[in-house]
């Protein structure tokens, strides 16, 4: 018997999440003799938890294409993080009674690490609970900081974003260096993985281009040096351009930009660094400064969107699933099309956790984002449709 789909969006959306959406709905859609309805939970896991669902079968066949191309989150996506299956058991089996009531055979959660872990819990508990579901974490984060994945859909366009802003604000304070503005700064989303920060990087292409300096959470912010390089920029080319990741931390392993609040995940709050780098600036050279934050524009830029990443959104999360339409299938079948077989699930154990701590617990939860994004090598089949 034909079993229905749930997906829902988490977390900070991407250019791309809604390329994902319309590649899931659409091979569900190709699927029609083995795949039911594909459910929506609106406003991600809260919808599903207040049975608050849309009906994908409702919409047109061209309402679900221009997905690829709709920024935002077109089902709405939501902070909230489900507690471990003791702590918050009551939310576990509410999330099973409605797969229930809309006979649901699979659960695609689109999100991050914390998504996954999810997905983890209620294929479980579902277990557990007698009703079995194929609970699947599909990639998602423009911080590319998915353990055990080569890329996440998300990253590739917001690094295209971060290159060419860093590339046209620092021709702009080239401009009028010798009078007017000589250091400026460009604050990047990142709180533990430098990949959006170094992005910037690919706006340089000779000696002196900007950025100058690239400042990472990595690497512990040493202000002495840091001064260093900006006199030598600005004594060197005139102006100084800098890219600085939102989770830069000092000697003392703090966040410079730390507020002391913590986000509905448990996170450090942060206040933004990029003001706190330019005082720095300020208060030992004296040069005018400009800072901006690109915060959420970097991560809704779909009009510059990476058309790889697109691909990659739309196609690139069911490789790993029995839920394959038949393009998907050859390209699957044929090592010619550059596609590297996914690994049995039984080699999860080979597998390191979230800091590298190898073992079954860690590897069961993050292993699925490996095996879904084995599509990431896949090169385009011929005669394949430009996914636009």
């Amino acid at each position: 018997m034909k079993k229905n789909i749930l997906y829902a969006q988490s977390g900070g959306v991407t250019p791309v999440i809604n390329a994902t959406a319309c590649g899931v709905i659409e091979t569900a859609r190709a699927n029609y003799d083995r795949i039911g309805k594909v459910y929506a939970g609106k406003d991600g896991i809260l919808g599903i938890l207040r049975e608050n669902l849309i009906d994908t079968s409702k919409e047109r066949k061209v309402n679900i294409a221009a997905l690829r191309h709709t920024p935002g989150g077109a089902f709405g996506s939501c902070r909230y993080k489900l507690r471990s299956i003791d702590e918050s058991k009551r939310e576990y089996e509410r999330l099973i009674e409605v797969f229930k009531a809309h006979d649901i055979g699979y659960f695609f959660y689109n999100g991050g690490g914390d998504s996954a872990d999810t997905a983890y819990k209620v294929s479980q508990i579902s277990n557990r609970m007698g009703f079995p579901v194929q609970c699947i974490g599909v990639p998602k984060t423009i911080d590319n900081d998915l353990p055990v994945t080569d890329n996440s859909p998300g990253f590739g366009s917001v690094a295209k974003y971060v290159a060419v802003s860093i590339m046209e604000a620092s021709r702009d304070v080239e401009s009028m260096a010798s009078s007017s503005t000589r250091v400026f700064i460009l604050e990047v989303m990142g709180r533990h993985a430098g990949w959006i920060a170094a992005a910037g990087g690919l706006a340089a292409r000779e000696e002196g281009d900007p950025p100058h300096i690239i400042l990472f959470p990595e690497v512990i912010f040493r202000q002495r040096e840091f001064l260093k390089k900006v006199k030598h920029a600005v004594e060197n080319y005139g102006y100084c351009s800098v890219v600085v990741s939102e989770g830069v931390r000092n000697s003392r392993g703090q966040f410079l930009a730390e507020t002391g609040t913590r986000d509905a995940f448990g996170h450090a709050q942060l206040g933004g660094v990029a003001p706190v780098v330019a005082e720095i600036v300020r208060s030992k050279f004296g040069y005018k400064y400009h800072w901006a934050v690109a915060d959420y524009l970097q991560r809704s830029a779909r009009h510059v969107a990476s058309k790889t990443d697109v691909d990659q959104g739309i196609r690139g999360w069911c490789c790993g699933c029995k839920i394959r339409s038949r393009r998907q299938k050859r390209c699957h079948a044929g090592d010619q099309a550059g596609f590297q077989q996914p690994l049995p699930m039984e080699d999860w154990r080979s597998f390191a956790g979230p800091r590298g701590e190898p073992g079954e617990k860690n590897a069961k939860k993050l292993y699925l984002g490996r095996w879904l994004w084995n599509y990431s090598r896949c090169k385009a089949l011929p005669g394949a449709p430009d996914p636009g």
